[in-house]
This record gives C-alpha cells, sequence and structure tokens, in this order.
C-alpha cells in the first residue's frame, strides 16, 4: 500500500472514531507501529489530526475552537441532532455526553427550550452556555486532554447521585450484538455510570459505526432505548437493531 492511501486510511479511522490508537491502525493495514507513528506525525504536521501519546484524535473532536468545516459527517450528524431534538420537552432535565454529534445536539437546542442540562464535555457546556432558558451543570473531575471531558472517580460519583430524563451519549463501536464498546476503559467506566443516571438513555450515532466493535464493552444493546442514526428508521441497515427492544429514530 503506498504511503498516500495508508495516510488515508488512518484520516478516514480517526475521522470516523474520534480517538483510534496507533496498534489498532497498525493491525488494520498489517503494518509496524513505527511505520504508522511516522505517518500520524507527518499527518499532525500537516494540521490533519492531532497526535497523542499511543494514537490520534481527530482536529474536530480535539478542539472546541475548530468550527463545523472540521467536523466529519456533519451533515449526519446535524440530522442526527434534529431527530433528537423532537424528544426534548420544556423543563426537562437531560445530559449531552462529549463527542462532535452530541455537539451538534448542544447547538440546535432552540433557545426558547427551559433545560436543565447536565455534561461532562467543556466543549458542550460552552455551547450551551449561549442558550438563554438552559441551566449548565458542568460535572467535574479529572479532564482527559484528549477529549475534553471528565473521567474518573469523582466523575463517576457525581452522576451516581443525579437523576436525568434523557441521557444523550455518544459511541466509539455499536454492534447490534455486542452493543456498545470503546477502546478507552476509563471512557467505559464513565458512559456506565451515564446510563444509571439515565431514566432513557439515547444512542447518536451515524450509520458508519453500525456493525463494529472494540474490545471494552459499555453495555448490551437492549440498555439503550433509543437509537438515532442520520438513517430512515426503516433502512435495511438498521434490520439487526430491529431485532431488540430498541426505539429507532
Amino acid at each position: 500500500m503506498l504511503k498516500e492511501e495508508r495516510q488515508q486510511t488512518i484520516l478516514n479511522e480517526v475521522e470516523l472514531h474520534n480517538r483510534v490508537l496507533l496498534t489498532d491502525i497498525a493491525e488494520i493495514l498489517d503494518v509496524s507501529i513505527d511505520t504508522i507513528r511516522r505517518d500520524v506525525k507527518e499527518l499532525d504536521s500537516k494540521n490533519k489530526l492531532r497526535k497523542v501519546h499511543g494514537g490520534a484524535v481527530s482536529l474536530g473532536f480535539a478542539n472546541p475552537t475548530v468550527r463545523n468545516n472540521n467536523v466529519y459527517a456533519l451533515s449526519e450528524k446535524t440530522t442526527i441532532a434534529e431527530k433528537a431534538i423532537t424528544l426534548l420537552k420544556d423543563g426537562g432535565v437531560i445530559f449531552i455526553d462529549g463527542g462532535t454529534t452530541c455537539l451538534e445536539l448542544a447547538r440546535l437546542i432552540p433557545e426558547h427550550l427551559n433545560l436543565t442540562c447536565f455534561t461532562l464535555s467543556i466543549p458542550v457546556a460552552l455551547e450551551l452556555l449561549s442558550k438563554p432558558q438552559v441551566d449548565v451543570i458542568l460535572i467535574g473531575g479529572h479532564i482527559s486532554k484528549d477529549s475534553l471531558i471528565s473521567i474518573g472517580a469523582n466523575t463517576i460519583h457525581n452522576l451516581s447521585e443525579i437523576r436525568v430524563d434523557y441521557g444523550f451519549i455518544g459511541t466509539g463501536y455499536v454492534d447490534s450484538l455486542y452493543g456498545l464498546t470503546e477502546f478507552d476503559w476509563d471512557i467505559v467506566q464513565v458512559k456506565k455510570a451515564v446510563i444509571k443516571a439515565s431514566k432513557k438513555t439515547i444512542l447518536l450515532s451515524i450509520s458508519e459505526k453500525l456493525n463494529s466493535q472494540h474490545r471494552y464493552k459499555t453495555c448490551d444493546i437492549n440498555e439503550i432505548n433509543t437509537l438515532i442514526t442520520e438513517l430512515d428508521p426503516r433502512n435495511n441497515l438498521l434490520n439487526l437493531f430491529r431485532n431488540h427492544d430498541i426505539h429507532i429514530l
């Protein structure tokens, strides 16, 4: 495989999953980790992604000042956010996760809607502060420099003391059989706590992530109340999810 093809594959994986491990990309491309490390370093120098310890993150995911033109699959994520908005009710108490799709949801919340919104994401909190009728509560903890979200024991403890109507979450990987998975153990523990704190959990995911999995399990698919993608709910790509007790928007 040519270097250009290899680097495009790296960019595709980073944009789709927001964060990737060098070891995973090396396995996908069947090359050495050193080769991938050099590729990622070069892509970082060209400002196409951000190199982090052991991996890489997308620019739109890592930098809250990077606006819409740097967000991968923005039109699809906007469609998902527009669907999610229909679930919101005046006076509701919700949680919004980190990640680019959840950030689009925060951006699209109508200014007239009265909400109490918990989040552990700094970019989401900053976006919500522009909404005059939204009471924003940032859940504290150790801040991940890669994803700009709170993680760790304090975050999980704080989540255990709240109960929200809807928890809107994202995921790196989702499969109808294996459920939601991630490569980051700390992120998994936080998402588990979010699910426990939510009366109903709403998964926001672009369809490209369907039928993918990683090493650490967040939850079974049946623990998700509603799956929202950019697809028409009747799309055949969603057939396997229809076999479960999950609402599809």
